[in-house]
């Protein structure tokens, strides 16, 4: 699976971007036929310190998967994105079924 990452306004760490991959990749375990995964971080003005925006975007056969969350930081959101995406993940597989 090919993953893009891209951050908007500043440069991500080689760990984050790391551990974003690992995070990702372990979606293939839900379903195999994932195409490519395209991850946008985003520092978003507020006035919370939950200012963190982690938009995940999967390509799959028919359509496409979207998860966006937003935490204190990007760890968090790309954990709760990835979550969303299992639990979409495994719908769209019963449904190929």
């Amino acid at each position: 699976m090919n993953v893009t990452i891209q951050s908007v306004k500043f440069d991500a760490t080689d760990k984050l971007k790391g551990f974003i991959e690992q995070k990702v990749n372990k979606l293939d375990v839900f379903f195999d036929r994932i195409i490519d995964a395209e991850v946008i971080l985003k520092l978003e003005k507020s006035e919370t310190l939950e200012n963190k925006v982690a938009e995940i975007s999967l390509g799959v056969p028919g359509s496409d998967l979207f998860a966006k969350k937003q935490t204190r930081s990007f760890e968090e959101s790309i954990d709760l994105c990835c979550e969303a995406l299992r639990k979409q993940l495994i719908k769209k597989k019963e449904k190929v079924k």
